[in-house]
């Protein structure tokens, strides 16, 4: 049986570079959802580029999988991120709001966090992919 996970923004670049750990571990899981903070950030980095269609086509193509699904923020979400954030701001540790939204979702749904990032390792029980370091 597959696992469920939930896609950052480093995972999805490493995704598209073609890293053989990030392939591994999307080829074992069966759901895998895209928050929409992922999409704002992948769109923003794309519009800042020079290859914004070719990127367009390529997400486009990946979001069309029946295994990837779109997760909105939600007001559970949010008592979520109040959690996260208040809980690394005491410990000294905050990490860029956007990623506390998104380990947020990967808290409130159960999955577990696709990322080549470090500093989500901080957050008490979400758990990450691919395990041990990056």
């Amino acid at each position: 049986m597959g696992m469920n996970v939930l896609l950052d923004t480093s995972a999805y670049s490493q995704f598209q570079r073609g890293d053989k750990t990030i392939l591994d571990v999307l080829r074992r899981s069966e759901a895998v959802a895209v928050p929409a903070v992922v999409l704002g950030e992948l769109y923003s980095g794309f519009r800042a580029g020079t290859r914004w269609i070719e990127n367009n086509i390529l997400l486009e193509r990946f979001l069309s999988r029946p295994s990837v699904k779109i997760l909105n923020v939600t007001a559970e979400t949010a008592l979520r991120y109040a959690e996260v954030d208040v809980y690394l701001r005491k410990k000294g540790r905050p990490i860029p709001r956007n990623d506390v939204w998104i380990a947020a979702l990967a808290l409130e749904h159960g999955l577990q966090l696709l990322t080549v990032d470090e500093h989500f390792r901080q957050i008490p029980l979400l758990l990450i992919q691919p395990s041990g370091k990056y």
